[in-house]
């Protein structure tokens, strides 16, 4: 309403508040067009990134998470619900795995299926993104054999913590005490997504670096990880530059909430698969927008691209945008006003706050509501919820 009532003060015209025409508009758009220019926007972030590089190598981090969307029988059958959840009480949820450039922030790929599709599966599908001389900065859910020599011989790099299951079949040099190269062996089972005789063609053992790292947070015990990395040499890479970019994976998960929680992609609101697939993309293109936003701002005002707040970002672009738009503003009007912009995004920086603990809890309580456990038609409620306490 407030982009008709500036239309009205601007040009003396009026607009219909029906919606009908952009959903039709809407619905027109190429699934195929969105992705590509999702990947064309990504791209030029990615070329304007050369100033922040990890001892001169480009670091990839990805990460899993699912969305859910409204419950049609048509989501239901592409992204079905959960096996644990009743039928008519849940919603259909997708699976998917992001690839994000750790310098940047930027959304570099995306990857979705049902939820019965394993993240390994959805990464695999990824690896067409990474280059030569790329670094994967992963969780231990991505890393095995398999995909440790595979991605090696593609000259990609990995980082990941060490799977509990995972045993070395001995130390081939012991570097320090908490840096060593191991053997791996290559198990018998060959995996579902392998081809047999690409898995009979590749070495019966490999060498990996193991680093340990010791997270130790104020308030809290002190944890040992163990990180398991493909980059042996300990001269360029020692073994605290490992240590360091490996804490630094918790930046995905923040990537993750800026576009699920900040742009409310959590839940996704159209009710058939091709509208769902059109939002989803749109809102990746956004994203990245704005991450290019940060680093424009970043690189004319000298700041930290990873101090500037996201959330602030989008707040400001909401605040500046109904100015910017105005279409009486000449060229150089409006890029002072975008200058001016660029310098408040960049002010906005959040505070240096090294070892803080961003735990996964709402502090908030949710309304003492019954849970819907029975479809709607079957569902009795209880009058006085006020009463009502959760089994």
């Amino acid at each position: 309403m407030k982009f008709l009532a500036g239309l009205f003060l601007d040009t003396g015209k009026t607009a219909s508040a029906n919606t009908s025409g952009y959903c039709q508009a809407r619905a027109k758009l190429s699934t195929r067009e969105l992705f590509q220019t999702s990947c064309r926007v990504a791209d030029k972030i990615e070329a304007k990134a050369a100033a922040w590089l990890w001892n001169g190598r480009r670091v990839k981090v990805a990460d899993g998470s699912g969305l859910s969307m409204p419950d049609t029988r048509a989501n239901q059958e592409r992204w079905p619900q959960s096996s644990k959840a009743k039928p008519g009480c849940s919603f259909p949820v997708m699976r998917i795995v992001a690839l994000f450039s750790l310098a940047t922030g930027a959304m570099i790929g995306l990857a979705q299926d049902a939820l019965a599709v394993h993240e390994r599966t959805l990464m695999r599908s990824l690896w067409r993104l990474l280059e030569w001389g790329d670094v994967l900065l992963a969780d231990r859910g991505f890393g095995g054999f398999a995909e440790f020599f595979l991605l090696a011989r593609r000259g990609v790099d990995c980082v990941m913590r060490k799977n509990a299951r995972r045993k070395n079949a001995g130390v081939i040099r012991r570097l320090n005490h908490n840096d060593h190269i191991v053997r791996w062996l290559k198990s018998g089972a060959c995996p579902q997504w392998l081809d047999r005789q690409a898995w009979d063609d590749m070495p019966q053992s490999m060498a990996v670096r193991e680093v340990k790292v010791r997270v130790d947070n104020p308030g809290f015990r002190t944890d040992t990880i163990w990180v398991v990395t493909t980059l042996l040499d300990h001269r360029a890479f020692t073994a605290s530059d490992i240590a360091r970019l490996y804490l630094r994976r918790w930046k995905v998960e923040l990537f993750l909430r800026d576009i699920k929680i900040t742009m409310r992609m959590d839940v996704l609101r159209c009710k058939t698969p091709a509208m769902v697939e059109k939002e989803m993309w749109m809102r990746v293109i956004a994203y990245n927008l704005i991450r290019a936003l940060m680093m424009e701002a970043a690189g004319a005002y000298n700041a930290n691209v990873e101090r500037i707040s996201f959330k602030g970002t989008v707040s400001t672009i909401r605040q500046w945008a109904p100015a910017l738009a105005q279409p009486r503003l000449s060229s150089e009007e409006r890029l002072a006003l975008s200058s001016l912009m660029l310098y408040y995004l960049a002010k906005n920086q959040l505070p240096d706050r090294p070892g803080r603990v961003e735990p996964r809890a709402r502090k908030r309580r949710p309304k003492n509501y019954q849970l819907l456990n029975k479809p709607r038609g079957e569902f009795k409620e209880i009058m006085h919820r006020n009463r009502y306490k959760k089994a």
